[in-house]
C-alpha cells in the first residue's frame, strides 16, 4: 500500500509538472527568433544598406557597442570568405548574437535561431497588417468587442510610431516597444484570452 501510494503521489507530481508546462511554459509565442522574423530581416538589411541603425532599435542602448561590433565583424567576415557555406556562416553568427540579445532584453530565454516557417498564423497575420496598414483581416478573427477596440488603439499607436527616420534610433526603438505590444495583443486576443484595459492608457 505505502508503495503504491508513493508511486501515485509520483504520477500526480509528474501529471502537474506536464500540465503546468503545456499551460504557462510560453504564454506569448515569440517570432524575433526565426530567420523570416522582422530582427533577422533586420539584420540582413543592416548588412545591405551598410547601417547598424536598422538593428540597434531591437536591443537596449547598453547593448549598441556589442551589436556595432558584431556587424562589422560579420561584413568583414563575409567580405574576406571564399564560399557562400563561409557568407552563410558570417550572417547566421551575427542573427545569434542580436537574437540573443534582444531577447535578454525582453527578459526571455534564447532558444537558439529558428528555422523559416516557425511564426504562428495569429502573429503572421499582424505582421501582415503592420505591412499593408490594414487591420480588418485580424479584427475579423477577434470576437470580444473590448479586445477589438484595444487592439485597434494598439494598431493606431504602431501606425503613428512607425513615421521615424532610420537614423533616429530612439524613435525607432518607440516603434519597436508598440510594435511588439501590438503583435502579442493581436495573437492573445485570436486565441481568445482576455486583454486589458490598462493597454488603453499603458500604451
Amino acid at each position: 500500500m505505502k508503495l503504491r501510494k508513493i508511486i501515485l503521489q509520483g504520477f500526480a507530481v509528474l501529471l502537474l509538472l506536464i500540465v503546468s508546462g503545456f499551460f504557462f511554459a510560453k504564454p506569448v509565442s515569440a517570432h524575433c527568433d526565426t530567420l523570416d522574423g522582422p530582427v533577422i530581416n533586420a539584420a540582413r538589411k543592416a548588412m545591405e544598406k551598410d547601417n547598424v541603425n536598422y538593428i540597434l532599435i531591437w536591443v537596449k542602448p547598453e547593448n549598441e557597442d556589442e551589436i556595432r561590433k558584431a556587424l562589422k565583424r560579420a561584413k568583414d567576415k563575409k567580405k574576406k570568405a571564399k564560399t557562400k557555406e563561409e557568407m552563410d556562416k558570417a550572417e547566421i553568427e551575427l542573427f545569434e548574437i542580436l537574437v540573443r540579445i534582444h531577447r535578454e532584453g525582453e527578459g526571455a530565454k534564447y532558444e537558439g535561431v529558428k528555422p523559416v516557417g516557425s511564426i504562428e498564423p495569429e502573429i503572421a497575420l499582424a505582421d501582415k497588417a503592420v505591412e499593408t496598414k490594414k487591420l480588418d483581416e485580424v479584427l475579423d478573427h477577434i470576437e470580444s468587442p473590448e479586445n477589438r477596440e484595444i487592439v485597434l488603439h494598439l494598431f493606431h499607436k504602431v501606425e503613428e510610431k512607425s513615421h521615424y527616420n532610420v537614423d533616429d534610433v530612439p524613435a525607432g526603438r518607440e516603434f519597436i516597444e508598440a510594435y511588439v505590444v501590438f503583435i502579442h495583443a493581436v495573437e492573445k486576443a485570436m486565441k481568445g484570452e482576455v486583454l486589458h484595459k490598462e493597454h488603453l492608457h499603458n500604451h
